[in-house]
């Protein structure tokens, strides 16, 4: 079972503000998040993901 991670611990591993994370979302362009309880919650490996695709099109642009 994959680790569920608030807006702020989130926040904390990826050093994005939390205030940016909530406009991610609303923009529907950050990591993929759901509501548990009434609260957003990150799956850890959608935030894997969301970061290594972030990684590999920023070293794309770089390679171009």
């Amino acid at each position: 079972m994959s680790e569920n991670l608030t807006t702020v611990e989130t926040s904390e591993l990826t050093s994005i503000p939390v205030a940016t994370l909530r406009w991610y979302r609303h923009a529907g362009i950050g990591p993929v998040s759901f509501k548990l309880g009434g609260h957003v919650r990150y799956r850890r490996e959608d935030l894997d993901r969301w970061m290594t695709d972030q990684y590999e099109a920023s070293a794309t642009q770089k390679v171009s």
